[in-house]
């Protein structure tokens, strides 16, 4: 089933490759949307794909790259209004 869902991860997750590291779990998941810093020290997903493997996805988003340290995860699914081409580190 296709969906739709926004993730903001906090913690030491900014200069560690984290976007590379989500980047590549979407690509190699069929996953299109994008990931960015934000200007609060977080990083922003938006995911969109077969909700088991955006599921699938999330599990490693919480642990991310080696350095990170992820002490937070907000999720929001979303209704699906965008359609995306691929994924995209912004």
């Amino acid at each position: 089933m296709e969906a739709r869902i926004h993730v903001v991860v906090k913690g030491f997750v900014q200069g560690v490759g984290f976007r590379y590291f989500v980047y590549h779990r979407a690509i190699r998941l069929g996953l299109t949307g994008f990931v960015q810093n934000t200007f609060t020290g977080e990083v922003e997903i938006e995911i969109q794909g077969d909700r088991s493997l955006i599921e699938e996805c999330i599990k490693d988003l919480k642990v991310g790259p080696r350095i990170a340290q992820v002490k937070d995860m907000t999720l929001e699914w979303l209704p699906i209004e965008k359609s995306y081409t691929g994924f995209e580190i912004r």
